[in-house]
């Protein structure tokens, strides 16, 4: 390799490593690389083909296939799948660069050349990636009747090839464990919402509650409606830190897990026990595996609904909830011990639940009274 080009190969490639390494978007990166390995190359045409599970190639990137004034028919060949049997494949598989001086007659590339690359004639292909992880293969064309690829360029090729599939395997160590820390961080913060910020808002929610309905401290009917809103904001807040602790524990939608269900449901429990002065008893019967993420979230916010009216009308002394899954569906239930619920007492939070249960299908039923308490049983189907 002659000294000229390879000054201009280790500039490419050390531009390539900036870009890659400084957490360039991918996409981008195979862009420059194909580009660059085209420039270098004296080629009209650069593909860079990635590997997938049957061995054969797809075009994940592209450079100087849509130039209108040589090519009267241009062609977009990003996503051109090749066959796994195809030159580019081979050396992909092999390690082994080719080079052809027309890739449509050449009995080694002929068989497999894809109708859109046929318009081209010298080709040369080099393997893209590591020993340890060969990523696919950078091939390289010239049109029909241009000059074969030179041993130099071949040599040239198959270096830049490797030196820019090594920097991409590293760049993508060096994202997965960037990943990992934001993962690790997004997860710390959502522990901290959760279990200290969300506890803390309901508690002072419950404390304002309690104080607006205490008889010995008749509150003037402004007052009174601004502790209601103030309490209605905080209910508000709970429900807005609770949809921001979600998206940071599943930055990629997934179905909840019976543990999210249950543990969540727990941590309500726990947290109206405090405000209680005991521990409700809690049980979880039957699979909650594939309870819809809708459906799960409908249930915590009818278990906080139905708990938050224990904790500010029941005087209770002894609590139960209970999550069962059936055949059914999905059913909660809280039983309180205390004085029902007391007249006059807006129906808020129970239609609230009410709703809660019709957006998903099913039903509330509420039965109280001041000698047996009261029993919130609330049900929705699931899909089969």
């Amino acid at each position: 390799m002659d000294s000229t080009l390879a000054a201009r190969t280790l500039g490419a490639s050390t531009e390539i490593t900036t870009a890659a390494l400084s957490g360039e978007d991918p996409d981008a990166v195979l862009r420059l690389v194909v580009r660059r390995a085209a420039e270098l190359a004296g080629a009209d045409l650069g593909l860079v083909m990635a590997r997938a599970g049957d061995g054969s190639l797809t075009v994940e990137a592209a450079h100087g296939a849509d130039e209108p004034a040589n090519l009267p028919d241009p062609f977009e060949p990003v996503g051109l799948v090749l066959s796994a049997r195809s030159a580019a494949a081979r050396v992909a598989r092999s390690g082994i660069p080719i080079v052809v001086d027309d890739v449509v007659t050449d009995p080694r590339t002929a068989p497999f050349v894809p109708r859109e690359l046929r318009r081209y004639g010298p080709f040369a292909a080099a393997p893209f990636g590591t020993r340890e992880r060969r990523l696919g293969a950078l091939t390289v064309y010239r049109r029909r009747g241009g000059a074969p690829f030179t041993p130099a360029t071949v040599e040239m090729l198959t270096a830049f090839a490797a030196q820019a599939g090594l920097v991409l395997v590293l760049a993508e160590g060096t994202l997965a464990r960037e990943q990992i820390g934001l993962y690790e961080e997004r997860a710390r913060i959502a522990r901290d919402l959760h279990d200290v910020i969300v506890q803390r808002l309901y508690a002072a929610g419950m404390q304002l509650d309690l104080l607006a309905r205490r008889p010995a401290r008749k509150l003037a009917r402004p007052d009174t409606m601004r502790l209601a809103e103030a309490i209605d904001l905080l209910d508000a807040t709970i429900a807005d830190v609770r949809a921001v602790v979600r998206t940071l524990r599943n930055p990629d939608p997934a179905p909840v897990t019976p543990a999210d269900l249950a543990e969540s449901a727990r941590l309500e429990v726990g947290t109206a026990g405090e405000l209680l002065g005991f521990e409700p008893s809690f049980e979880v019967l039957g699979n909650l595996a594939d309870v819809p993420v809708s459906v799960a979230d409908h249930a915590r916010a009818a278990l906080r609904e139905a708990l938050s009216n224990v904790v500010r009308h029941s005087g209770a002394h002894t609590v139960g909830v209970r999550l069962r899954r059936d055949a059914a569906g999905l059913e909660l239930t809280v039983v309180d011990d205390g004085c029902g619920i007391p007249r006059g007492v807006t129906r808020r939070g129970l239609e609230h639940l009410e709703q809660r249960a019709e957006q998903a299908g099913g039903h509330c039923r509420v039965s109280s009274s001041p000698r047996t308490g009261t029993t919130v049983s609330w049900r929705v189907p699931l899909p089969d």
